[in-house]
């Protein structure tokens, strides 16, 4: 899920960190329990930090097949939402965070809420995590549902602008002494998108990750945005956008992707129930109000509404190329270690 580079309502704008769970009522029992870690525990320090790392890739890695297998011209979005993210589950991992599906020009951050009625069709973008104990594996793909030339053209685009970071990535930290910055990244994505005549979306970004952080500080952009970050052993997203119009994206509609970002107390029993339930199942990740209507019927909007408006959680807006052009995307998630790096969302 794409990490945007511009202000506006879909960045955590209010300057607050991501929370984790702390002073959860127990009272109410729940059915999936997490177990926290120290706070202190850094990435690499643990065997079974890593072994949840590359077991939530495998699990990524099969839900690109199965879901490359279901998606069909006129399928309805939430029918395939509902089916990736019940693979998840039954393969043994938890969603990181709402399925995307995105169509055209809508860069990211569509997913379809528990009425919608929209069918695939056009460029499809489908962006979805796995994570094992809050270890994501971040990964996406595009699709072509009209046999056009031109969509075709723009998912080899990105595709390529991926492999491209990838193999850099690989032949500089794959040995001894090696390194190389967030902007050489960006360049080589950039160069190999507009080498097939197009341009990268330079406000969206691949991100750093950490335990029940989708987005833990660093960016990999897709431009050499001068900044010039050297990556370190870590988790990592890389997520090329290839579009045929400006290169930019804005806000668009509400999107009914929520994050936690305050456990502020709350009147409202029914907001404050919803708020226990977000802090136990999903801390600080990515969740949906179709999630939540599962859990308490549609009651679950009216907890959202004042949550939402006691700062208790942010929405993400939908991400819209600025022209209305169309928009590719691929991602695979990275694990750098010491002389090693695994692209841990390979399909196998």
């Amino acid at each position: 899920m794409t990490e945007k580079q511009y202000g506006g309502s879909t960045g955590r704008g209010n300057g607050e960190k991501a929370v984790t769970t702390q002073n959860l009522d127990t009272s109410k029992s729940l059915p999936k329990q997490k177990t926290q870690k120290d706070s202190s525990q850094k990435l690499g320090t643990s065997k079974t930090d890593k072994d949840e790392i590359i077991q939530a890739g495998k699990i990524a890695s099969q839900v690109r097949v199965f879901a490359k297998s279901i998606i069909k011209t006129g399928t309805p979005l939430l029918e395939i939402a509902n089916a990736i993210e019940d693979r998840i589950l039954e393969l043994g991992g938890n969603p990181a965070f709402p399925v995307n599906l995105s169509i055209d020009n809508i860069a990211a951050h569509y997913t379809p809420s528990h009425e919608d009625e929209t069918l695939a069709k056009g460029l499809l973008k489908v962006d979805f995590g796995v994570h094992i104990d809050g270890w994501t594996a971040d990964t996406a793909f595009s699709v072509d549902l009209e046999n056009s030339e031109e969509n075709k053209k723009l998912i080899k685009a990105s595709e390529e602008g991926l492999n491209a970071a990838l193999e850099l990535i690989q032949s500089r930290l794959g040995r001894a002494g090696g390194a190389i910055s967030t902007s050489e990244i960006g360049a080589e994505i950039s160069k190999t998108i507009e080498s097939h005549g197009f341009s990268p979306v330079i406000n969206l970004s691949g991100h750093g990750m950490n335990q029940y952080e989708l987005h833990s500080g660093t960016s990999i952009p897709n431009i050499n945005d001068g900044r010039g970050t050297e990556l370190s052993d870590g988790l990592y997203a890389v997520e090329p956008f290839a579009t045929n119009g400006s290169g930019r994206i804005r806000d668009g509609k509400p999107s009914e992707i929520y994050e936690l970002i305050s456990e502020k107390n709350l009147r409202s029993p029914i907001a404050r129930e919803v708020l226990n339930f977000i802090k136990q199942e999903y801390d600080a990740l990515p969740f949906c109000s179709r999630w939540l209507i599962k859990k308490f019927g549609t009651k679950a909007l009216f907890g959202l509404k004042q949550l939402e408006e006691n700062g208790n959680i942010h929405q993400f807006s939908q991400l819209v190329e600025i022209a209305g052009s169309k928009v590719s995307q691929a991602e695979h998630t990275i694990l750098i270690e010491k002389e090693k790096v695994t692209v841990t969302t390979l399909e196998l």
